[in-house]
Order: C-alpha cells, then sequence, then structure tokens
C-alpha cells in the first residue's frame, strides 16, 4: 500500500475517533447549552490555535485563497447538514437516525466518480456495502416509516457526503491551516449572530468542556482535512463507519451503556470492511511495484 494512501487512512481514522470523541462532549454541554453557542466556543478555540501556530500571514493567506468560495460553500452544506440532523433527532430513535445518517459513505463513493472521476474498484465498493451492512446490524432499526424527520436524515447524509467530495476537491488547492481558518471564520460570524440570542451564561466546568470541544475539534479537522489530500474518497469513505464503533466504546466509558450482542457482530463487520480496503490497496500497491 502507497505510504500517502496509508497516512490517509490513519489520519482519517484517528479525525472519526476524535469527531466521535468531539460529539460525546457536545453531549454532556447540550444539556445545559445551546448548539449556536457551543458551536461558537468551538471556532474561536480552533481559529485561536490556527492563528497560534500559523501566525499573522495566515490571515492574508487564507483572505486571498482561492478556495476561500468553495470553503465557504462546504460551510453551507454543513451547515444544512448540522441543522437536518439534530431536527430529526428531536423525534427519531438514535438507531434509525444513525442508519440514515450512515448512508453518507455510499453516496460520497457514488459521487466521487462523476465529480472527482475517481475509479471505484470492487473491493473498494465491497468495502462500503459491507460497512453499511455492519450500521444496520449494530444499530438494528425496527419498522422505519419514511416521515419528514426521515427524509431530514437523509438530506443530512447527502449534505455531508458532498461536503467532502467538495473537500477532496480543494484540498490540494490551500494548507490544511487556511482551509480550517476560511471555515471557521464562517461559523464564527454565523454563530456569533446568534449566540447573543441564546447566551448561558457558562459555569467553569461548562467553561473547560467547550475548550475541549475546540481543541478536539481542532485536531480532528486538521488530520480529516490532511487525511483527504493523501487518499481517494472510495479509499476513505469506509472509515467513516469506524465512529459508530468509537460511539458504542465511549458511551461504556462514559455513560455505561452496555452493547448488545448485535452490536459487537455490526462492529466486526465495520472493521471487516477496513481490513478490505487496506489490503486491497496493499495488493494493488504490490502488483504496481514489480
Amino acid at each position: 500500500m502507497k505510504t500517502t494512501v496509508g497516512l490517509g487512512i490513519l489520519l482519517t481514522s484517528l479525525s472519526y475517533f476524535l469527531f466521535t470523541l468531539h460529539d460525546g462532549v457536545i453531549k454532556l454541554l447540550v444539556e445545559t447549552t445551546t448548539v449556536w453557542q457551543i458551536l461558537f466556543f468551538r471556532s474561536v478555540t480552533i481559529l485561536a490555535g490556527c492563528l497560534l501556530f500559523g501566525g499573522p500571514s495566515l490571515v492574508r493567506e487564507a483572505a486571498t485563497s482561492p478556495v476561500v468560495k468553495p470553503m465557504v460553500i462546504r460551510s453551507f452544506l454543513l451547515l444544512g447538514a448540522w441543522l437536518s440532523y439534530y431536527n430529526a433527532a428531536r423525534t427519531m430513535q438514535l438507531a434509525e437516525i444513525t442508519t440514515l445518517y450512515y448512508a453518507a459513505p455510499v453516496v460520497a463513493t457514488l459521487l466521487a466518480v462523476p465529480i472527482l472521476k475517481e475509479r471505484v474498484t470492487a473491493p473498494r465498493w465491497t468495502a462500503v456495502i459491507v460497512g453499511f451492512v455492519g450500521v444496520l446490524v449494530a444499530t438494528n432499526p425496527i419498522g422505519l416509516r419514511i416521515t419528514f424527520p426521515v427524509y431530514l436524515a437523509l438530506q443530512a447524509a447527502f449534505l455531508w457526503a458532498f461536503s467532502t467530495v467538495l473537500l477532496r476537491r480543494t484540498a490540494m488547492g490551500a494548507r490544511s491551516l487556511v482551509q480550517m481558518t476560511v471555515t471557521n471564520s464562517f461559523f464564527l460570524i454565523l454563530t456569533g449572530t446568534m449566540v447573543f440570542q441564546v447566551w448561558h451564561q457558562p459555569s467553569l466546568a461548562e467553561l473547560g468542556l467547550s475548550l475541549a470541544t475546540g481543541i478536539i475539534g481542532g485536531v480532528a479537522q486538521l488530520a480529516f482535512f490532511e487525511g483527504m489530500r493523501k487518499a481517494p474518497i472510495s479509499v476513505l469513505a469506509p472509515f467513516e463507519y469506524t465512529s459508530l464503533v468509537w460511539a458504542f466504546v465511549l458511551g461504556y466509558a462514559i455513560w455505561g451503556d452496555v452493547p448488545a450482542a448485535n452490536v459487537f457482530l455490526g462492529a466486526a463487520l465495520i472493521c471487516s470492511a477496513g481490513l478490505i480496503i487496506i489490503f486491497s490497496e496493499r495488493l494493488v500497491a504490490r502488483r504496481q511495484a514489480t
């Protein structure tokens, strides 16, 4: 397996673990704090980190970067995905919305063909399908009907998938710190207009959790952006399913949620999807080397 592809898989897998941890912290915060305020603090923290490591020149580089427009478009897609997801989550069971949202890797793989001109091999399709079956087994959605919240969940999956494909197109146009600066500046402006209407005076513990959200989210974004620079979407898409495994692990570690037997079976299928990609890409690399 090529070194860059392997590093892309490693970085993307790390990002999904961190995003899951990030969501766990948000779950603790959202009991007392609105999503707008959480996203505002997160954007401030990530931007501060970008400026700390990138220096003053980062602002000029971000302002004149050719990726500003596509990154702003991507930010709108992400906002739409989050709003759709959170509104669907109000009335849907976690297993149902999780299953629908994890249609995103399938959609991303489909979009990668016409938009990125990627050639999706049989092992890559197999990995995506096996991973999605693993999600179905783990979450076990029963009696799901086509309702408006179901539509919102599917819309969130499509918007997230499209934003991921767009990121792959822009990843080579600017370094990751620039893309992070553009994205979080947009969210800072957007959430800043709302946060004063829903302001909640945070306690010391809430401030600590808000800071942790920004730090974890910032490292996750950096790993995700760098991973997208190094490997095709069709290779990385199945590894998004690993976040479901981490969700069950963190649920047990933090809240004491004990997974049922179907969860372990689904997790095994999800891990198998990743192994299919790793071994198939390694086989391709060996063939190319001979």
